[in-house]
């Protein structure tokens, strides 16, 4: 399979990366704007894409911005926020049809890059405040959105674990803020914090489709430049990783069914590092397919889940497990995932069970990589760890995993938090 070559290029204010391809009918733009993680900002880093991408001067309503990319062949635009190891990105998604298939002479790709810089750089304000309507409309679907976590058990399960492991480490700030602090939080703080924000988070833009180079470079920089911006590179921090004296374990209780059995374990691996293809196998083979050890042993074999499974965060070295289990058999549960674990450091699985599960990533990776935005997101990691590697030496990395590296890295694993949230006899309601 033929795989996109990535062009970079340093710009003002901005780094681009452009990804030429005739595999997809529609133009791909994605800008990611990067920060540290602190606890005071995250809040507004959750509001903050959702007033965006509502209205922007020239299109002061939600109903009004909506009909513009309409106009444009049924332009999307979607952001969100999300945690990748120490830091914050947020992310701007826009797609875009191909003006090469329209039958009529419009500059498409102009129009909603122009449109995009609006979004991004001219939003609705007045007198040093975002729209007050649309702020306090957001504000409410945020703070429905974090009401609703408590709500799905498994979620809560998985951020209180992260609370309990990461206790006094960024990672365990939560992605949509704080209650407390959203209810305090006005118009303008936030439109305070925009100027910040638009400023001197460090922006990356990435274009794919099937595009002109040379076009799609100048297009791009009138749209966004930021004069005011270096786009500086500092030293990516190592990621804050707390020694492990002794595991914890902790159990809550909640007005719930199903218990929620969650463990934490620390990799000592994030992407970039020579172990990680390791690390990719070893969680498929304990939990990451319906083949693995946790699913076929704790929920086939001894029906003691109703799921579970392993997943790994790249960028903070955290290798989760989740499962959902009747309150009554927790020790039995826990003493079996456990057991898988040490299953895995004694090397109890076979060279094949290594050769399907190598099969499984790469055909993962590649149907990740089949998708524009999929595609994006796995270039982009590898900005984050400032370890640039071609897609086709991904592959061959993952197909070049031994049994002995899958073995040394069970062994390098270490468990540090076990999580479950339990019945307080009061049923679910």
């Amino acid at each position: 399979m033929k795989i996109t070559k990535e062009k970079m290029l340093e710009k003002q204010g901005y780094r681009l990366h452009i990804l030429p391809s005739k595999k997809y009918k529609t133009i791909n733009i994605v800008a990611k704007f990067k920060s540290e993680l602190k606890k005071e900002w995250m809040t507004k880093r959750a509001l903050l894409p959702m007033v965006l991408q509502k209205a922007t001067q020239d299109h002061p309503s939600p109903r009004q911005l909506q009909s513009a990319l309409e106009n444009l062949y049924g332009t999307i635009l979607s952001s969100d926020g999300t945690k990748k190891g120490e830091n914050h990105v947020i992310s701007f998604r826009m797609e875009v049809a191909n003006e090469a298939y329209l039958n009529d002479r419009t500059p498409l790709l102009e129009e909603a890059l122009r449109l995009f810089h609006d979004v991004l750089f001219n939003p609705k304000s007045e007198n040093n405040a975002f729209d007050e309507k649309i702020f306090n409309r957001e504000k409410q679907t945020l703070e429905q959105k974090i009401t609703s976590i408590k709500d799905d058990k498994m979620s809560y399960a998985n951020m209180r674990l992260i609370d309990h492991m990461c206790k006094d480490e960024p990672y365990s700030y939560h992605v949509h803020g704080y209650p407390e602090e959203l209810e305090k939080l006005t118009a303008a703080d936030l439109y305070e914090y925009y100027q910040s924000f638009i400023n001197h988070d460090l922006l990356d833009v990435y274009i794919t489709g099937d595009v002109e180079e040379d076009e799609a470079e100048r297009l791009i920089d009138k749209y966004f430049t930021r004069e005011n911006a270096s786009n500086q590179v500092l030293d990516e921090k190592k990621t804050n990783t707390q020694p492990i004296d002794d595991s914890k374990e902790i159990i809550e209780e909640d007005e719930l069914n199903q218990g929620k059995l969650h463990l934490g374990f620390r990799t000592h691996t994030t992407f970039g590092d020579e172990d990680y293809y390791a690390l990719q196998i070893f969680n498929g083979l304990f939990g990451g397919f319906p083949s693995s050890k946790l699913f076929m042993n704790v929920r086939e074999k001894h029906s003691l889940a109703y799921y579970a499974a392993s997943r790994f965060e790249s960028h903070k070295g955290l290798l989760l497990v989740f499962s959902g289990i009747a309150p009554d058999v927790y020790d039995q549960a826990k003493s079996i995932i456990l057991e898988q674990v040490e299953a895995m450091r004694n090397g109890e699985f076979t060279e094949e069970e290594v050769e399907q599960t190598k099969e499984l990533v790469v055909n993962q990776l590649l149907e990740t990589m089949d998708s524009a935005q999929g595609l994006i997101e796995i270039l982009y990691h590898q900005v984050l760890s400032g370890h640039m590697v071609e897609a086709e030496e991904l592959i061959e990395n993952i197909r070049q995993v031994t049994m002995q590296e899958v073995v040394d890295m069970a062994n390098k694993i270490e468990l540090d938090t076990i999580y479950f949230l339990t019945s307080n006899e009061g049923g679910e309601k």
